[in-house]
């Protein structure tokens, strides 16, 4: 018996001897003016550099070696808010070795940093009451897998109660999951603190993972596939499962990017299901003047439908000139919309500050059109 313990002893030994070392590097490492500095220990790379989605496009963050083999940058300051970032190192895109914050996606992953405000941004967790993000499996006949959405409730909302809920169908980017308007975009808090301040009504948030067919297949496909599944299995089947008040004026459709685009499509598409349509830095529908013809020869007809057609995009993002262009195209075919131009590339920071901006236009009877 001595013998065998001793056994054991020895072989845990080993076994730890052999683990490898955690690595105390620090990084990303937030300064108190949101300078933040973000480091990587390669002490075999030639070159590294860093690459976060406040900058633009195809640019990176030159890092510099010390003595040890640790590259580091110092950026900022950045926005309050997550932003998500990665390293190149020798050519090959990684996330941050040891920040345990990561961000997933269709395809490929990042690192993600927490700048907080000062005071506290209406997507930070404040001490309110909370609601709740449930996660529902569903094998879907449309798509063919088995795929989640997720769905907020807000806070009091109790199954077995008699109270109902209008319902914000919220759609996510390319290359992105039905996780993203909660892990980055914080939508759950933003939510749980507008509601809180009475700035906007209780109401159930549907977020389905865009991609119906596999990531990188044909756009156009994409979205008509993406389409039926959201009409015909999640609408059914979020009616079915939660309290929700149905009909059109209950709904409203809002996304961001590729989301903006299918927001667009399926709202502008489905006016008899959707009263309220949003987009942010939007991918705008191919042939809009076409496809969306007879919604603009009838603008009177299509204004007393539309209870708000919101627009925005940050003026240094790619896609703002589309999105300025379309806002325009509506106008001067006498379709009520709001455009929202700020300062701001594509990224979160500018889609958080949007979704502030139109959750409480929702669902308000003494709202104005727009």
């Amino acid at each position: 018996m001595k013998a065998f313990i001793s056994f054991l002893l020895l072989t845990s030994a080993a076994a730890f001897a052999q683990a490898p070392r955690m690595d105390t590097l620090v990084s990303p490492e937030v300064h108190p003016d949101r300078r933040v500095t973000f480091r990587v220990r390669a002490p075999k790379a030639s070159e590294v550099s860093l690459f976060g989605d406040w900058m633009m496009p195809e640019t990176k963050n030159a890092m510099v070696r010390d003595e040890q083999g640790i590259w580091s940058a110092t950026v900022g300051p950045l926005e309050p808010g997550l932003a998500i970032y990665t390293f190149t190192v020798d050519g090959v895109t990684t996330p941050d070795p040891v920040n345990s914050r990561i961000k997933l996606r269709a395809r490929t992953s990042a690192s993600l940093v927490d700048v907080p405000g000062r005071p506290h941004e209406l997507w930070e967790a404040r001490d309110v009451p909370h609601g709740a993000v449930e996660v529902n499996w569903q094998k879907s006949k449309i798509t063919g897998d088995t795929r989640a959405y997720h769905v907020y409730t807000p806070p009091g909302y109790d199954p077995r109660r008699a109270t109902r809920y209008p319902v914000l169908f919220l759609l996510h980017g390319n290359n992105d999951t039905a996780a993203g308007w909660t892990d980055v975009g914080k939508a759950n808090f933003i939510l749980d603190n507008l509601i809180a301040e009475k700035k906007a009504l209780p109401m159930i948030v549907v977020m389905p993972w865009g991609h119906a067919v596999p990531y990188g297949g044909s756009q156009s496909n994409n979205t008509a596939t993406f389409e039926r599944y959201l009409i015909e299995e999640v609408i059914p089947q979020v009616e079915k499962k939660y309290r929700v008040t149905r009909g059109r004026e209950s709904r409203a459709i809002v996304g961001l990017s590729m989301g903006g685009g299918h927001a667009l499509q399926i709202g502008l598409s489905h006016l008899d299901l959707f009263s309220a349509v949003a987009a942010f830095s939007s991918a705008v529908p191919g042939n809009f003047e076409g496809r969306f013809k007879s919604l603009l020869d009838d603008p009177e007809g299509t204004n007393k439908k539309l209870k708000h057609l919101w627009i925005g995009c940050g003026r240094q993002d790619p896609a703002f000139e589309r999105n300025q262009k379309l806002s325009e195209l509506l106008t001067a075919h006498k379709v009520r919309n709001t455009f929202y131009a700020t300062e701001g590339l594509h990224n979160f920071a500018v889609w958080r500050r949007y979704l502030v901006e139109v959750v409480p236009l929702l669902f308000r009877k003494d709202s104005k059109p727009g």
